[in-house]
This record gives structure tokens, C-alpha cells and sequence, in this order.
């Protein structure tokens, strides 16, 4: 497994909190969220570049 990367991040201090109650009620650290975060959204992110959006079925039309 590749090493882990350290990242500085500058988050709004309500955010963190956020982060911090969703992270506790999924029993995971902070750190462990934001990361879960991130690959939740890279992989939707994947999902929907892979399909065609509705727009783009339209204007082959």
C-alpha cells in the first residue's frame, strides 16, 4: 500500500464541527471522514463522467 500523503487544510470552524458530529456518529476519527469524503466523492465524480449526461443525448439529436 502507497504511503499517505499529509495535507494542510484550512476548514470554517462550523464545518469542522459538522465533520466532527458526522465523524462521531460514524464512529470514525476526523481524519478518517474527510478521507472517506473524498474518495465518496471521486468515485461519483468517476460514475458520472462514465455515462452521458441528459444534455448531451439531447444535442446529438
Amino acid at each position: 500500500m502507497e504511503p499517505r500523503k499529509p495535507v494542510l487544510l484550512r476548514i470554517d470552524s462550523k464545518l469542522w464541527s459538522e465533520l466532527e458530529r458526522w465523524a462521531s456518529e460514524d464512529l470514525r476519527s476526523l481524519n478518517s471522514q474527510v478521507e472517506w469524503l473524498l474518495r465518496d466523492a471521486v468515485e461519483a465524480r468517476r460514475k458520472s463522467k462514465s455515462r452521458p449526461r441528459e444534455t448531451d443525448k439531447d444535442q446529438s439529436r
